[in-house]
Formats: C-alpha cells, sequence, structure tokens
C-alpha cells in the first residue's frame, strides 16, 4: 500500500496484519482520486471508517487541509496514528475511536462539517443507508460537498437517500463507488 500521487508520492504506508482491515486497492484509489481530485484543494476531509488511514492520507498528501480520521477497531487505530506519523501529518490529523454514530453525533455537537467524506464501512456492515441518512440528518457535510461510498458491487441497499443525491456510481472488479452531494 502507497501514496499514489502529491507530495508523498510513492511513500510506502503500513498495513495491519489482519484482514478486518481491507485497505483501498491503488489502482481503485487512483480512479476515486482522478474523480474527485477538483474538490481536494484546501478540504477538511472526514474518514469514517478510516482503516489504514490510506485514502485520508492520499487526500493530504494531494492538498487537503485536514482530516478527522475515525474507525473503531483498535488494530486499525494503531494503523492509522503509525501512517500519520510516517507521513508528517499530525499537525493536520485528529483521530478518534469511536463508533461511527457515536463520531457523527460528536461532530454535530461541535458543529465541525467536511468538504469530503470518505465511506468504507466493513463489506458486510449493513448499516450503510442508516450512517448516509445520519450524515444528513447531522448536518457534517458542507452545502457544496461529496460523501464517497465504498461498497462491495453486489451490496443492495436503498441508494436514494432522502437530502442526498447520487451523481456518479463506478464499479471495479468486485468495489462499487458512489458519489452522493446534498439536494440543492
Amino acid at each position: 500500500m502507497r501514496i499514489i500521487a502529491g507530495r508523498w508520492k510513492s511513500k510506502e504506508l503500513v498495513s495491519p496484519k489482519t484482514t478486518k482491515i481491507r485497505p483501498t486497492l491503488d489502482r481503485i484509489k487512483e480512479a476515486l482520486f482522478s474523480i474527485i481530485m477538483p474538490y481536494i484543494e484546501n478540504a477538511e476531509v472526514l474518514d469514517l471508517f478510516a482503516g489504514t488511514g490510506n485514502l485520508g492520507i492520499e487526500a493530504l498528501s494531494r492538498g487537503a487541509s485536514f482530516v478527522h480520521f475515525n474507525d473503531i477497531d483498535p488494530e486499525a487505530i494503531k494503523t492509522i496514528y503509525t501512517n500519520v506519523q510516517l507521513t508528517n501529518y499530525q499537525n493536520y490529523a485528529k483521530i478518534t475511536k469511536k463508533d461511527y454514530e457515536k463520531c457523527l453525533k460528536s461532530l454535530k455537537k461541535e458543529n465541525k462539517s467536511f468538504d469530503i467524506i470518505f465511506v468504507d464501512p466493513p463489506y458486510n456492515k449493513n448499516e450503510i443507508e442508516k450512517c448516509l441518512k445520519n450524515i444528513e440528518n447531522y448536518k457534517v457535510l458542507k452545502a457544496d460537498g461529496i460523501i464517497i461510498l465504498e461498497t462491495d458491487r453486489d451490496k443492495f441497499f436503498e441508494e436514494t437517500i432522502e437530502g442526498l443525491k447520487l451523481v456518479n456510481k463506478r464499479t471495479y472488479g468486485r468495489v462499487m463507488l458512489r458519489l452522493y452531494k446534498r439536494e440543492e
């Protein structure tokens, strides 16, 4: 696992020795960032199910100003800390170990909102619709921000979420990327 582009291009990141944490593959990450590049510069990013921190660190390397990394898994948190230190992004990152709902509630209380929100839950998690609804209800997505949802391509859920509009959907092997914006 490596950083694809930007300040830390080709920098190797640490990946844990567990199958519970599934980092986004380089080819998918490259395609994803080519789609969202117009949103990256100076963006505030939430990596809600951060895993290794791979997506958030890529965003920082490409010009994002801040990333809030969140995961509930202790091994993931250790890996994120290690990868943030490897890239010297400690001053541009916050790392929390919370269930995603508690994280979103906490962000709402802090009145925090983000330009980009990465949602890459474990593929067996059945709460995608609820997660997207909470993002919208808690207003943690800025008015012109985007949500990038990564799921297994065979994962069925209701793609129409009140308050959010699906603007792009792409399949890469077994992975489906969906991009949402707030409805106008």
